[in-house]
């Protein structure tokens, strides 16, 4: 999965990040997103406390499979994942396709979870299911992406309680689990992202029928709905780095989780291992699930550690790979950052 390359400024300001159109781009900058800065500290200490590791565990046991593409194991998971939601009250949506790859058509599976399906608005937390094939080698993925489905189950199941008691709220939490980001043979345009770009194209051509004062450029297609589309790829190993992309329209969220993670430390509420958000600006692009979305005019927030984990897309790819205190921290900061972005104040 993924190709990363380093841009310089120069080279940004004539081609974009990541070549997307300019239209696009546009559509992005119109959206400003802004933290609720609704929860105290206490509130964010409460929902920090939600933590646990040993359940945490149970939810990711099942994944830690290879999960190539239309194999049992990777039906198994896809099982596992929607009864998890389904557990949590969320509302699954199942996006089946086929698809042309280099080993002819395929089919694939995208599962879409919503907590309130009538909210107008979405924030997004995504990542993908499926794993590469590596010829004659086992590769579990722990890190890509195993445990990022693992902490999206566990907003399901921490929140979902949380969201039960506030009605009407304009933003409800949707978690999506990309089939197909991973490429057959070799990463490009058409053998990478099959979910993805199945998903981002339906949607940009599926009406939504809002009420809302906003104008219909804003929220008028599916697509339009998505406050933000947060990936998580690649997490579990120790010491990562999380900054900024710019031109991704995400900056204030940026600065929202590193906040929070700042203020939990702050708390005594993480485990001591170095930072891992930063809203710092980076140049450094990632060709990754978000791409089709942000094509479309979809804000970004990539969460994602540069460099890659040392045993990307090797057989070490395995829970021996996973650093747990990192993944304490990395399950509880998101955790506290998508109920201050909701303002979901602990019961």
């Amino acid at each position: 999965m993924l190709k990363s390359r380093h841009f310089l400024l120069a080279s940004f300001v004539l081609v974009g990040i990541t070549n997307v159109s300019t239209m696009a781009q546009w559509r992005v900058s119109q959206r400003p997103l802004q933290m609720s800065n609704g929860l105290t500290l206490n509130d964010a200490i409460q929902i920090a406390s939600l933590t646990d590791m040993k359940t945490f565990y149970s939810q990711l046991r099942p994944i830690l499979v290879p999960r190539i593409v239309n194999t049992e194991q990777h039906r198994q998971v896809a099982i596992h994942i929607q009864n998890d939601l389904t557990k949590a009250g969320f509302h699954i949506e199942l996006d089946e396709f086929e698809d042309q790859t280099p080993y002819g058509k395929v089919p694939f599976r995208n599962i879409i979870a919503t907590f309130d399906p009538h909210a107008s608005r979405r924030l997004v937390l995504a990542c993908h299911y499926d794993s590469k094939i590596i010829p004659g080698k086992v590769f579990i993925a722990a890190t890509d992406s195993a445990v990022p489905c693992a902490m999206l189950l566990d907003l399901a199941r921490t929140l979902g309680p949380i969201l039960r008691t506030k009605n009407g709220m304009p933003v409800t939490l949707q978690l999506i689990f990309l089939d197909g980001e991973e490429a057959f043979v070799e990463w490009s345009r058409n053998d990478s992202t099959y979910g993805a770009r199945h998903l981002a194209q339906l949607w940009s051509q599926k009406w939504y029928p809002t009420q809302s004062h906003l104008s219909p450029l804003e929220l008028s297609k599916e697509l339009d709905r998505i406050d933000a589309f947060v990936l998580l790829d690649l997490l579990g190993a120790a010491r990562p780095q999380i900054t900024h992309t710019i031109g991704h329209g995400t900056k204030a969220l940026f600065e929202g989780i590193e906040s929070a993670e700042r203020n939990l430390r702050s708390a005594g509420k993480l485990k001591n291992i170095p930072p891992i958000f930063s809203s710092y600006d980076s140049y450094h692009a990632v060709e990754d699930d978000h791409i089709p979305f942000l094509e479309r005019g979809t804000p970004i927030m990539h969460v994602i550690p540069l460099p890659f984990p040392r045993v990307w897309h090797t057989p070490a790819d395995n829970e021996d790979a996973l650093d747990w205190p990192t993944i304490y921290n990395l399950v509880t900061i998101t955790r506290v950052f998508v109920a201050e972005y909701l303002n979901l104040t602990p019961n």
